[in-house]
């Protein structure tokens, strides 16, 4: 059993999550059971509460968030891939193009010590480019903090643009998880999360415990041979899950360490942001999508929450959805090689 300091600190911290999230709805914000979570979580782990969310908690919680979006997705995400798939393939190497141009002139110009920024403005792919940063030169403490700001970041200015480019209040907790709340649909879709995050891990998927049930829901919900329900509770427990994985990931010790390279951090961080909604906007020129879609597409990372944001809003998912999973992948494969040639480009990079 957990000592009583821990289950207080706990329940705090779901008190101060609901109350921030209760705030975040009234203010009309989308996804408002991530976001207040995962504030209260950054100010609970910088305050050196020193909790952690179990990771078979947090997988769980991604194979939730892959059967939300599975129901959401229909017959037409397989025609958006068919009639825009080169321009979504040009949209994941523009992004990806974007966060290496970004690493390399912050690189060059010294603003993070060593390599950091070849590898933490790589728009995804985390946990391989921390495992790889510290042979190259590069703070590990450092490129995982600069990830996990970016993800906090992505969360905020996104949640921000679908506040204000929505016509209408957002959906509730529930939406998109479907009418349906038979036992039956509700089970059927529990053994989706379960068999395709099991398959998806065991095949070491990038992400498997939600895109493992995000595929294999997606096929089944469309066909029509598995009619996808969710629960609301489980979906806010899910959403509250991601938000504190997130938001506990920054701690008093990672601040101090990173106090002094934080203003290089924010710097990359919001530069990639910003780039990528600049190429968003373009979108919108030479597809029929509006402005949140577009930003939601080519927004750096991270699935599990862009996912939540997309379907919590006017989006349309199917397009969203399609560009971050293609992204996640392309980021996967190409991330370390381009993050190694930043770091050999530079004149003492590979040696800093």
């Amino acid at each position: 059993m957990p000592p009583l300091r821990t289950i207080g600190l706990w329940l705090a911290l779901v008190a101060a999550s609901a109350a921030v999230a209760f705030g975040l709805t009234a203010a009309q914000f989308p996804a408002a059971l991530l976001l207040g979570p995962m504030i209260a979580a950054i100010a609970f782990g910088v305050g050196g509460s020193h909790l952690t969310v179990p990771r078979p908690a947090f997988l769980a919680a991604q194979a939730m968030i892959g059967c939300l979006v599975a129901h959401a997705v229909t017959g037409q995400i397989a025609q958006t891939l068919f009639e825009d798939g080169p321009l979504i393939v040009a949209v994941v190497l523009v992004t990806v193009a974007v966060s290496g141009l970004v690493g390399w002139m912050l690189t060059r110009l010294r603003i993070l010590p060593g390599t950091t920024a070849a590898w933490g403005s790589s728009p995804g792919g985390a946990s391989a480019m921390v495992a790889m940063a510290e042979d190259f030169g590069a703070d590990p403490r450092l490129v995982a903090f600069m990830q996990y700001v970016r993800v906090a970041a992505v969360v905020f200015s996104a949640s921000l643009a679908a506040r204000f480019l929505m016509s209408a209040a957002p959906p509730g907790a529930g939406a998109g998880a479907g009418d349906a709340s038979a036992a039956s649909s509700v089970v059927a879709t529990l053994l989706v999360a379960v068999v395709g995050a099991v398959v998806a891990l065991k095949l070491r998927v990038p992400a498997g415990a939600q895109i493992g049930p995000m595929v294999l829901g997606s096929v089944l919900h469309a066909t029509g041979l598995v009619r996808m329900a969710l629960p609301v509770t489980i979906l806010e427990l899910a959403y509250a899950c991601i938000g504190w994985y997130v938001g506990l990931r920054f701690t008093r010790e990672t601040l101090r360490l990173t106090v002094t390279a934080l203003p290089g951090i924010l710097t990359a961080t919001f530069a990639v942001i910003a780039l990528c909604a600049g190429w968003g906007f373009l979108l919108t020129l030479l597809l029929p999508i509006d402005l949140l879609t577009a930003i939601l597409a080519t927004s750096p990372g991270g699935l599990d929450s862009v996912a939540i944001i997309a379907v919590g809003s006017q989006a349309d998912v199917s397009f969203v959805l399609a560009v971050q999973t293609l992204r996640l992948f392309v980021v996967l494969l190409t991330g370390p090689l381009l993050a190694k040639w930043i770091s050999r480009s530079v004149p003492g990079g590979a040696a800093s």
